[in-house]
């Protein structure tokens, strides 16, 4: 079966952090950063105009906020204790920017009774979260509704998100990743459109992107993303 989880509000609190180099991470290793002293940004949060800022070196810098749980995630079916830091294929440390208000995630129900729990709060963070971080905040206000589709079948999640259709594809090697989401994104279109594979791909190359979700959680994320309306049947 399949979870559907509808993500119906997401308010952020009034602060958030971001933290930057000094940690060993394998990004901050090959960029040279482990050196340097740890960076520590404290961002004001504006949850009605949705604008963040941050002092930086005597000067005021402030971002969008485009609030969401980074977080989303069902226990796998083997025995033990399991992290929340990768995401997996019954979701987990997602860490998708695209999850926002009116989103609904779909994820397989890997266990009896589900058992999913929701964590990790951004105000916003760009593809690949590249410090490691984005803006870490609490939530005032998050809203969920759920929903059990017995009918549905997935191997990994897929979402359809105000922007368009998405699927995920999790693994060490990031072109194993892109492999899982493209290959989510050749049945995404199939059932939408009733395409082949060969098809579904010729058509896709001029209208899908792929995104790199996050590299700081040990299984790195790729996502595919079909814009809504992007591909139209005439």
């Amino acid at each position: 079966m399949t979870l559907e989880i509808r993500i119906n509000e997401v308010i952020p609190g009034p602060f958030g952090f971001t933290s930057a180099g000094k940690y060993p991470n394998w990004q901050n290793q090959k960029l040279g950063l482990t050196e340097c002293d740890e960076l520590n940004l404290e961002w004001k949060l504006d949850k009605n105009s949705l604008v963040g800022s941050t002092g930086v070196n005597g000067r005021t810098f402030s971002v969008k906020l485009k609030p969401f749980m980074g977080i989303h995630a069902m226990p796998p079916e083997e025995k033990g204790i399991h992290t929340t830091w990768p995401p997996r294929y019954c979701g987990g440390n997602i860490d998708c920017k695209e999850l926002t208000k009116g989103s609904v995630l779909y994820l397989p129900i890997p266990v009896d009774g589900a058992y999913f729990f929701v964590g990790d709060g951004h105000a916003a963070q760009g593809d690949g979260e590249i410090s490691c971080q984005a803006i870490e905040c609490p939530m005032e206000y998050l809203e969920l509704t759920f929903a059990v589709n017995k009918e549905m079948k997935l191997e990994l999640p897929i979402a359809n998100t105000p922007n368009g259709w998405i699927s995920f594809g999790f693994h060490e090697d990031l072109n194993e990743a892109t492999v899982q989401a493209m290959d989510g994104m050749l049945n995404l279109m199939g059932d939408l459109f009733n395409l082949d594979r060969v098809e579904a791909i010729a058509l896709g190359s001029t209208v899908v992107d792929l995104r790199i979700t996050q590299v700081v959680n040990g299984i790195k994320g790729v996502h595919a993303i079909l814009p809504h309306g992007a591909l139209k049947l005439a």
